[in-house]
């Protein structure tokens, strides 16, 4: 029976929407199709065999449950086809080009994988005896150490657990320091082109958010911006390298300009892979940044999985960094758990942070060098420049110049050819291509932001810039069917995205007919 209240799952579903001859089964050669897991199972079936419940006194105090639980029951062999055949659907880093601008999807050498499952370092416990983690304790400070190096700050959170948990500290941070001096501040000032994360963590931490616009050649609009300033201002929020791929050359101007209001520098660190070792943040007035380590340092990307996202602080704001931190003795590693400064604005998370994206991390930084990571920047941009080089005569680029680690392009070469942004990228899927980050940074139009990453060779490039030409030849020659109905290739087709979004189905419910 068909799942009719969200995506299709079923065979008529599927050869529905496909061109050509249908199937007995929906299924295209050995892309099967899979429906839901309540779908294909039942409660007669199951992987496991348990013994009766023998007669026992329920410790539940009436919370008990009186109905089935309504678990769809499978084999053993039908469970591991089932998420084996989901897991074929994923597109990934490890199957192909990622080149979606602003996340810097970048390979996850196997080396770190290798060192984050050692023993002694991906079984201990957060509760176990400091004595018995020393180990751990000394990679944590020499991670510590090495980001505080390449930013050329003095102090470092490694608790926050992701970009956006950074940006949270930061502002905390901020807040905090501000609030010791009896300074009451109440607006955060975000350029127009900043991640979304931004002015939602600044109206979090109670803040008033006042945009700041951007030039015409995509930089913060300095006039603009010190026209904003004032005794209320707490800080700006600034990412350098910019959402529109380019460096922000005004950037210490701007650092002074906030700071002589009595104001801080908070930096969004979501690009630091296209300056590390290049630039050091701290020379340019910064006083907080958090760093994604899965952006610059290669830990696995997104997925809910455990993430980190530590954050570097200047001399002003170190004494307000959040607790706990490790500290280093003449002999041993120690933890600090409580406050006795009164200055620590408290604690973000229950342990210290991601032991795994740690060590990740450092195992990325020691087998590059400082040579190496100086590389990496190199490398980011230089890819992206040479996309941005390779199809701005074809494609309308955003801006006039070089960029940095990244080309963002706009819609304006799609203009009379009845395609959009959307479907060029859906497009795209058809000839085995994840997207780019499509209508983001929002300051242009139809925007598609393209970040191939150092990790891409000159050949994943170029095959990509001819897939990319060959679609626009495409568009241009009126061949708009090929856009508007894509994906015909992949597995579920065109969905209606929005609706998705405005109206999600979450849970599945049983038809009256099964």
């Amino acid at each position: 029976m068909l799942n009719n209240q969200g995506r299709p799952t079923g065979i008529e579903d599927v050869n529905a929407s496909t061109n050509g001859y249908q199937s007995y089964t929906g299924s295209r050669g050995l892309s099967q199709v899979e429906g839901l897991i309540y779908e294909i199972g039942d409660k007669n079936r199951t992987g496991v065999d348990l013994p009766e419940v023998d007669d026992f006194e329920s410790c539940l105090g009436g919370f008990e449950r009186t109905e089935e639980i309504g678990l769809a029951g499978l084999t053993e062999p039908e469970a591991m086809r089932h998420y084996t055949r989901l897991s074929r659907k994923n597109y990934a880093i490890d199957l192909g080009f990622y080149p979606l601008g602003s996340c810097t999807m970048k390979h996850n050498p196997r080396l770190n994988e290798k060192m984050a499952r050692l023993p002694g370092l991906s079984d201990i416990h957060p509760l176990q005896p400091i004595s018995t983690v020393q180990g751990a304790l000394d990679l944590i400070d020499t991670l510590a150490h090495w980001l505080k190096t390449l930013t050329g700050m003095p102090a470092v959170a490694m608790s926050p657990k992701a970009g956006a948990h950074g940006e949270l500290c930061g502002l905390m941070s901020i807040r905090a320091a501000l609030e010791a001096k009896g300074d009451a501040r109440s607006i955060v000032l975000a350029p127009e082109s900043a991640h979304g994360t931004n002015p939602a963590t600044a109206a979090l931490c109670g803040y008033k958010v006042k945009p700041i616009p951007a030039t015409k050649d995509g930089r913060v609009d300095l006039e603009a911006m010190k026209e904003a300033l004032g005794p209320d201002v707490a800080a700006i929020m600034v990412t350098n390298p910019n959402t529109c791929g380019l460096f922000e050359r005004e950037i210490i101007e701007i650092a002074d300009a906030v700071h002589a209001i009595g104001g801080y520098f908070y930096c969004d660190g979501a690009n630091f892979n296209a300056i590390v070792g290049k630039v050091r943040p701290g020379d340019l007035g910064v006083d907080a940044m958090h760093i994604n380590l899965h952006k610059t340092f290669s830990t696995p990307h997104g997925g809910g999985g455990p993430g980190a996202g530590p954050v570097v602080l200047s001399e002003a704001l170190a004494p307000y960094a959040p607790i706990p931190y490790v500290v280093a003795g003449d002999e041993s590693f120690d933890i600090v758990e409580h406050d006795t400064t009164g200055k620590s604005y408290g604690r973000m998370t229950a342990y210290h942070g991601q032991m795994g994206m740690f060590t990740r991390a450092l195992s990325y930084m020691m087998s590059h060098g400082s040579d190496g990571l100086a590389k990496v920047a190199e490398d980011s941009v230089l890819n992206a420049n040479y996309v941005l080089a390779s199809l701005k005569d074809i494609m309308s680029a955003s801006f006039e110049g070089p960029c940095m680690h990244e080309a963002l392009f706009d819609d304006r070469f799609l203009k009379a050819t009845g395609v959009s942004t959307l479907d060029f990228s859906k497009a795209m899927i058809d000839e085995g291509y994840h997207p780019m980050t499509m209508y983001f940074p929002l300051v242009v139009h139809g925007a598609m932001l393209i970040e191939p990453t150092e990790t891409e060779s000159k050949q994943s490039v170029d095959d990509f810039i001819g897939m990319m030409r060959h679609l626009v030849e495409k568009a241009k020659a009126g061949e708009t069917e090929r856009f508007t109905g894509a994906p015909y290739n992949a597995p579920l087709k065109r969905l209606d995205e929005t609706g998705a979004a405005r109206k999600p189905i979450l849970r599945w419910t049983k038809s009256e007919d099964e």
